[in-house]
């Protein structure tokens, strides 16, 4: 029971350190980027998301922030790469570190459904459920 509760421990002091970063930066305008430097950002990866490395087709995808807004990161073309709109959506603005817990607690858990297992078992259907409410939300905001 210790190691469990030194994880959430962990993973709580890395929420608040992100909440602290974002409530101590500045907030700047967000900025539209021209037909020129998005094509400037793409080329930086190949036309790749740099979040999952998949090919990024036409223009359904987004110049993500390397270093977040809510950690002042500037809207300079340095700061950007592109992202698949849905990839960019789930990174937010974790630290890297969080990000990191992120996808290994995602691929063991997928692993564990895929594998038949109990905790596998009760991940699908928490998971099934949550999708089911997060779904019936967008479409009640639509």
């Amino acid at each position: 029971m210790k190691l469990l509760r030194d994880l959430r421990e962990h993973l709580v002091s890395l929420r608040s350190k992100r909440q602290q970063g974002k409530k101590s930066s500045v907030r700047h305008r967000r900025l539209s980027l021209t037909p020129a430097e998005r094509k400037k950002v793409l080329a930086k990866t190949s036309g790749r998301c740099h979040i999952c490395g998949g090919t990024v087709e036409g223009e359904q995808w987004q110049a993500d922030h390397v270093t977040a807004r809510s950690a002042g990161g500037l809207h300079t073309i340095d700061n950007y790469l592109p992202a698949h709109t849905i990839c960019n959506n789930y990174r937010w603005d974790y630290l890297p570190e969080e990000f990191q817990y992120i996808l290994k607690l995602g691929v063991w858990a997928r692993t564990q459904i895929e594998r038949g297992t109990p905790v596998g078992n009760d991940i699908a259907s928490a998971f099934e459920a949550y999708e089911t409410r997060r779904s019936k939300r967008r479409r009640s905001n639509s």
